[in-house]
């Protein structure tokens, strides 16, 4: 049964405050605010001169924004006071920080609703952390590809695995550095290098990992140039995964963004990639906010494995 989830209530550092009208108004620590959000088709519940009377900054689209393979790039109006970097604190399961910041782009450093899969990833990883230990193993090694700022990373070396942070721009991989710092974490390994590059070089060298964690967007860049294109290259990804993801006392966590994937085109390319029989157990849903008069966003979809 495919699940919906949403971020506990518990992280009291963020809240979507408001969404509709193709936007989403958003609290992040002690700063409101205003993001585009073309999935938000319904109507804003405040209105227009509440939204701009409590929001610190609004971000205005450009030219190119949401186009097929642009960068959703555009410009901060500040409508309140505020700084440009700040940080908030996330408090489930695993304990870390995250600096936030008012990029080129409309991102700002953390997607809220993968809360549930950090929560996912930290439960998995301390039972494999807890295992190992009583059978006197090595730690587990969890390789987290697309990175991006690393609250994933964190969640799975809070629960004590040996984590490997992989990501194609070394910027967002140095802003990962300064969350573990924060931290108050230490021990994370840093790659700057192509997903799939390092896919086909583990496969070669016959490396296995218990924990594999994929956020891939749907264009990208490697390092070198290398070209990412979801729909031409997830599959060959997926089956890459499958070739070094420990074939027991393992899980993978696959979240996609993309517009027109489901979370049965999910199941279905991880079942396909990793030659499941229609009897094994797969979790995928939807991850979702809810703002705080009850309406529901979807954001993205994921799918869930566990051996």
């Amino acid at each position: 049964m495919m699940k919906v989830e949403f971020p506990s209530s518990v992280w009291s550092d963020y809240a979507l405050v408001d969404s509709g009208n193709g936007e989403k108004l958003e609290r992040f620590g002690k700063y409101l605010l205003i993001r585009p959000e073309p999935k938000a088709l319904w109507d804003k519940t405040l209105s227009e001169k509440e939204w701009l009377a409590r929001a610190h900054v609004r971000f205005k689209p450009g030219a190119g924004f949401a186009r097929a393979g642009k960068e959703d790039s555009g410009t901060w109006e500040k409508l309140r006071r505020m700084d440009d970097q700040w940080w908030i604190s996330y408090a489930g399961g695993p304990k870390f920080r995250l600096r936030l910041g008012l990029t080129a782009f409309k991102h700002v450093g953390v997607f809220p609703e993968q809360a549930p899969n950090w929560e996912y990833i930290y439960r998995n990883t301390s039972e494999l952390v807890r295992n190992a230990a009583a059978a006197g193993a090595p730690k587990p090694r969890v390789l987290n590809l697309f990175a991006y700022t690393g609250a994933a990373s964190l969640a799975a070396r809070a629960a004590g695995a040996d984590v490997t942070h992989l990501d194609s721009v070394r910027q967002v991989v140095t802003w990962a550095h300064e969350n573990q710092d924060a931290s108050s974490m230490d021990g994370i390994r840093w790659i700057v290098d192509d997903a799939l590059k390092f896919v086909r070089r583990e496969v070669r060298r016959g490396n296995t990992w218990q924990g594999i964690i994929l956020d891939p967007p749907a264009y990208g860049h490697g390092p070198d140039g290398e070209k990412w294109k979801l729909d031409e290259l997830l599959n060959e990804m997926l089956k890459g995964v499958s070739s070094i993801l420990a074939p027991e006392n393992s899980f993978m966590v696959l979240n996609l963004y993309s517009n027109g994937y489901s979370a049965l085109l999910g199941e279905t390319l991880v079942r396909q990639a990793f030659s499941l029989p229609a009897t094994a157990s797969l979790e995928s849903g939807e991850l979702a906010l809810a703002d705080s008069f009850g309406k529901a966003l979807p954001l993205s979809i994921f799918v869930r494995l566990r051996r």
